[in-house]
């Protein structure tokens, strides 16, 4: 049995957890335990300790990308789990700024950019390729964008004058095998809802999708992008979804109301658990 807990996010629903503007997921299988992405690192150790999930027992920790919200609690991460490895694309340490107007804000984090996970001894994994992370479970990789509908969910620039796109082709989810099909966990889903998910089925020779959850970057969607994301998961017809985080209030509702029961939320400290791949 694989289960997915929720250390790190929005909101919270349970007394003694708190909550933040950020992401991080607890992945255990039973033999090994995957820390995807680390928050802001205000909640990450207390959280942890009150679900009792033990964060020095981490094999790997995985970045989707390298904005503040899912790096920050980083180094705490990393000297609670001094024996993990540490997996990411390689343009994760590039600066990064969002912004408008000629105003920008930096959303990077000096230790990202000054690549201060690098300590002796730590193994670092810097992939844009899809890797097997711990046996069954993988990251994706670089996701190819193939369609025109989806973008990277905001105004993201390379440097604080706002002059070079960042088109976050650090971005990128885990996936693993679970009963008749597989679990996807995202993390923002710059690279597109349905960019992720084709390339999962690309890297599982199609297998059925049991279930998706985590940020999805819809809050600013226009209509055809809501549109087309409903209607290719309705074509996967997934057995459970779970946006949160960067989602936005509109397109969460927009999922209940078109998959019903098969949409749950998904805060901190909710956990899920998923029978063994076949």
């Amino acid at each position: 049995m694989t289960t997915v807990t929720l250390l790190s996010e929005n909101r919270h629903h349970r007394l003694g957890l708190l909550a933040e503007h950020g992401l991080s997921w607890w992945i255990d299988t039973g033999d090994h335990r995957v820390l995807f992405d680390t928050g802001q690192g205000m909640v990450l150790a207390r959280n942890a300790s009150a679900l009792g999930i033990d964060l020095a027992s981490a094999s790997a920790i995985v970045l989707s990308h390298g904005h503040y919200d899912h790096t920050s609690g980083l180094p705490a991460a990393l000297d609670a789990a001094p024996h993990a490895s540490l997996w990411m694309h390689p343009r994760a340490t590039e600066p990064k700024f969002t912004g408008s107007g000629g105003t920008s804000r930096r959303i990077s984090t000096d230790f990202m950019e000054q690549r201060g996970f690098a300590a002796a001894g730590r193994r670092v994994k810097a992939s844009a390729e899809p890797r097997e992370v711990i046996p069954g479970l993988w990251m994706t990789g670089e996701i190819p964008r193939t369609n025109d509908f989806e973008d990277t969910g905001g105004p993201f620039y390379l440097d604080a004058a706002l002059t070079g796109p960042d088109p976050l082709l650090d971005d990128q989810a885990v996936f693993f095998h679970s009963g008749d099909g597989v679990v996807v966990v995202l993390g923002c889903s710059h690279a597109g809802v349905v960019n992720t998910l084709r390339r999962v089925g690309e890297l599982t020779g199609g297998a059925p999708l049991v279930a998706v959850m985590g940020g999805s970057h819809l809050a600013a969607a226009s209509e055809k992008r809501m549109n087309e994301t409903v209607a290719f998961l309705h074509q996967l017809k997934p057995g459970f979804i779970a946006f949160n985080h960067c989602t936005g209030e509109n397109a969460v509702r927009r999922f209940a109301d078109g998959f019903g029961s098969a949409c749950g939320p998904m805060h901190v400290g909710d956990r899920r658990a998923f029978p063994p791949g076949v």
